[in-house]
């Protein structure tokens, strides 16, 4: 299994609709990909490591996927879509990294 991360840096001043992201963005992917999305999860970030620090990031995203070709074949087709996608919720450029899971729940 694979997960496919999307990072939204908290960046002061930078624009990130929570809202939409969830209920519009998130599932727009999950449709598009169809069976290749297990399913996915939606972070909102609320601190950093040490009290009263800011959040690494603002949001995350992970999409389940069995492979990693399943996840390309399911995302690849869309891509353009999803991305256009992007200015709807924020002004962030997000950072993506694709891992396999080892250890599950």
């Amino acid at each position: 299994m694979i997960k496919a991360s999307v990072m939204y840096p908290n960046t002061p001043g930078a624009r990130f609709d929570h809202n939409y992201y969830r209920d519009k963005h998130m599932p727009l992917v999950q449709a598009r990909m169809g069976k290749a999305c297990l399913y996915y999860t939606v972070d909102k970030g609320l601190s950093g490591g040490t009290p009263n620090s800011a959040a690494t990031y603002v949001a995350m995203c992970h999409i389940f996927s069995d492979s990693l070709e399943a996840f390309q074949a399911g995302f690849g087709p869309h891509a353009d879509e999803i991305l256009a996608d992007i200015p709807n919720y924020t002004d962030l450029e997000p950072v993506m990294q694709i891992s396999e899971v080892v250890v599950g729940h």
